[in-house]
């Protein structure tokens, strides 16, 4: 199997086969490349619908060079956890690119991977600000719509500077807000039935839209709710070597 970066022929196969709506396992295999290879250079590059052959090789061919640059600049800095600062950066916009391809605008994806990123979990609207190199405001505006989402949770640290955290629990509560999201469109729809008629086409549309939003939604609520029962529970203690568990007895017998 080839190793190294990928050829600009390569990239240009690659958006043929995105182009043909190939899946990234099938792009993979013609290229004789590792499936993850496939998925990180279109998901750093613009995604499936917005990847280029010729930009992504030029995006390539300049980070490249960048970290050629800070490889031999002895003032260039250095992470305090030791990571590869580069290989971080990368992710980081791979993982952004991620989050946009599921429906999250820009800015607040950048936010949200730069939180998922951090050991903390944490990040204050002046750390967001000097790492994403952005304004106060956009932070303002990307983190009013996570809220919104239920995918951030603001606390006060001892100096009483608001923070924004992301952990385990913003999942669950995102998952159950979008469960509530649906139900207000299945209550609507049902309303509009009443409008409509419910023996009119138009009324028995709306009635499809509300029986399968509230299959989903309770679907959705339900599957959170036994996720975090799940993954919350610690695992049982192990018992001693050399100690079996009691049998259990069969029914009747005491």
């Amino acid at each position: 199997m080839p190793g190294g970066r990928l050829t600009q022929q390569e990239r240009q196969q690659i958006a043929l086969g995105l182009a043909d709506g190939l899946a990234y396992a099938e792009i993979a295999r013609r290229l004789d490349r590792p499936t993850s290879t496939i998925t990180r250079e279109v998901m750093r590059n613009g995604g499936p619908t917005g990847y280029r052959s010729d930009l992504a090789h030029r995006a390539t061919e300049h980070r490249a060079r960048r970290k050629q640059a800070t490889s031999r600049d002895p003032k260039a800095p250095v992470r305090a956890d030791g990571r590869d600062a580069e290989a971080v950066r990368e992710f980081e916009e791979v993982f952004t690119t991620v989050l946009i391809q599921s429906g999250t605008p820009k800015m607040m994806a950048r936010v949200m991977a730069c939180l998922c990123l951090t050991d903390s979990g944490s990040l204050t609207a002046s750390e967001l600000v000097q790492h994403l190199q952005v304004s106060p405001a956009s932070i303002s505006k990307a983190i009013a719509f996570l809220d919104s989402q239920g995918l951030v949770r603001r606390e006060r640290d001892e100096r009483r500077r608001e923070r924004y955290v992301v952990d385990d629990d913003i999942w669950y509560q995102s998952m159950m807000a979008s469960a509530r999201a649906a139900l207000q469109i299945v209550e609507t729809a049902r309303q509009g039935v009443g409008v409509l008629g419910s023996g009119t086409p138009a009324g028995a549309r709306l009635e499809g839209i509300a029986r399968f939003l509230e299959f989903v939604s309770e679907s959705t609520a339900r599957a959170a709710e036994q996720a975090r029962s799940i993954l919350s529970t610690k695992p049982a203690t192990t018992k001693p070597e050399g100690v079996t568990p009691e049998a259990t007895p069969p029914d009747g017998v005491a």
